[in-house]
């Protein structure tokens, strides 16, 4: 069976001796270039990345975000309809104020397990959400929670509440998403096929993310492709790209660690793709930094990266 590196160097994604796209030395040695010229590009953070360092002092988080060049932000701390336990138009004001536009948000429904007489509870958490971050002026909202599915009809489901979700995000004029990690990539089985051998060569069964854009409508609802679960999923993102390319209208743009240090992602092709296909915001998102630095220096060097990189508008 074909191991993860040999996959990844078969995608020319993983390089021997070198760094795709760029250079640890050039991540780096950027950091004095960004304050030396200020970024003309519009780079934005999942603010997911920053953990406690941003929740514990949220205005100056805020603040410190915009300061690193960051043009707009993706919010992931929505409960009980407000966000990081400020009302949403208080949010709004911090983020105005800090010079930072808040574009986007994580939302996950309340349950896990879709079934027939919950859809209509998952509906109406959805009608309050999008009332909420109209408020707070983003113009998409995405699902980064994967629902049970184990077979096709699960999936069938899924993708019908999904629609109900970008419908009624669509009445307030806000995009709706999925944000997918490595599971949507396993397979699900029919009954008249199990028990039939499979390999890499023949699969047997149906890709979960492939039922989930082919299950849904793209009038209601886009794709937000993390880009290295993709490829932990063991897919190449420029696959998807080519085979829907108007799915993918937002990305999150991620490593192993700090973007472009690991030398297994080649942003280079995934941008210059992402790109060809209209792209319209992409998101770094930013863990498990390997080194003894805060989430707020690693997000510095994930912004200097892409700020210096060629490929990045």
């Amino acid at each position: 069976m074909e191991t993860k590196r040999e996959f990844l160097k078969k995608l020319g994604l993983l390089t021997v001796g070198g760094l795709v796209g760029g250079s640890l030395k050039t991540a780096q040695a950027s950091s004095s270039q960004s304050t030396l010229f200020p970024s003309q590009k519009s780079i934005g953070l999942q603010l997911y990345s920053l953990g406690r360092e941003f929740s514990e002092d949220v205005p100056n988080g805020l603040k410190k975000v915009a300061e690193i060049g960051y043009a707009s932000a993706e919010a992931a701390g929505y409960r009980e309809r407000k966000i990081y336990g400020y009302d949403m138009t208080e949010f709004r004001k911090l983020a105005d104020n800090a010079g930072l536009k808040v574009t986007g948000s994580h939302v996950n429904p309340p349950v896990r397990k879709y079934t027939k007489s919950n859809a209509g509870e998952i509906a109406d958490f959805w009608k309050a959400t999008v009332e909420d971050h109209a408020k707070l002026g983003v113009t998409s909202l995405v699902q980064p929670g994967m629902p049970t599915i184990e077979n096709h009809d699960d999936a069938a489901l899924v993708c019908e509440v999904f629609n109900k979700a970008g419908e009624i995000a669509k009445d307030a004029g806000i995009l709706w998403g999925y944000h997918n990690h490595s599971g949507e990539f396993r397979r699900v089985v029919k009954e008249e096929d199990k028990g039939k051998e499979t390999n890499r060569r023949n699969p047997v069964g149906d890709v979960i993310y492939d039922l989930m854009l082919e299950g849904t409508d793209p009038k209601l609802v886009f794709f937000e492709m993390d880009v290295y679960w993709t490829v932990m999923g063991q897919n190449d993102p420029l696959e998807y790209f080519e085979k829907h390319a108007d799915r993918f209208p937002i990305l999150h743009i991620k490593d192993r660690s700090i973007l472009g240090e690991s030398g297994m992602m080649n942003f280079k092709n995934i941008f210059n793709k992402a790109y060809e296909n209209g792209l319209d915001e992409f998101y770094v998102e930013l863990e498990n930094i390997r080194e003894n630095i805060t989430q707020f220096e690693g997000v510095k060097r994930c912004f200097d990266y892409l700020n210096n990189a060629p490929f990045v508008r």
